[in-house]
């Protein structure tokens, strides 16, 4: 072939688990919602940064540390992040790999959530815990797209590889893991029932 694939950007998307998945994603829901009730600083920031919606990231964004619940997420996590690391072929010099933040999104109609990245850590993912109907994925930005000047678009057919941006359903139950630079948003939320999520960024020391 003359033409060869260089640079790749590199998604990780899995169950958590070969089974149980409705009963942890129940245990992990009801958590959640009892944490929306219980946290009023992250109610208030929500209000002013996530219209319509509630994030615990401005104030209880190490879940993993006291709650037995997201503890137990975290060793689980580990194994995905480990196995993604690999294939992404990283020297980690025999450090370890460690969950830094993990904090809870819910997403009820109309939330949306604009396009960022994960500074200060290099694995970032999320954990879906309930996915309604038309609820909406994960959207990743090429990250060259401010580098293509005078580029022409891409065609309506391009294939998937080319294409300026991708979006990974939601799915209750899945791990999506990318690196912490990529760019990602999720759009607003057109079902009728609330979209809960973990999100969650990995150090290597």
């Amino acid at each position: 072939m003359p033409t060869r694939a260089w640079f790749p950007t590199l998604v990780y998307h899995e169950p958590l688990q070969k089974s149980g998945l409705k009963k942890l994603n129940d245990e992990i829901a009801d958590e959640c919602q009892k944490l929306r009730e219980f946290d009023q600083a992250g109610r208030q920031w929500s209000a002013k940064n996530y219209p319509g919606g509630y994030t615990s990231y401005a104030s209880l964004n190490t879940l993993h540390r006291f709650s037995s619940t997201f503890e137990a997420l975290e060793r689980k996590l580990n194994r995905h992040v480990r196995a993604f690391a690999k294939d992404l072929d990283m020297d980690l010099k025999g450090r370890s790999i460690s969950m830094t933040d993990c904090w809870v999104n819910i997403m009820p109609p109309t939330a949306a959530h604009s396009m960022h990245l994960h500074p200060l850590s290099f694995i970032s993912g999320t954990y879906y815990v309930a996915t309604p109907p038309n609820c909406p994925g994960l959207k990743f930005e090429d990250p060259r797209l401010a580098h293509l000047m005078a580029a022409p678009p891409k065609k309506a057919n391009a294939r998937d590889s080319n294409r300026t941006y991708t979006t990974y359903p939601a799915q209750a139950g899945h791990v999506i893991l990318f690196e912490s630079w990529l760019r990602h948003e999720v759009a607003q939320n057109r079902s009728d029932a609330e979209r809960i999520s973990i999100s969650f960024n990995y150090a290597w020391s």
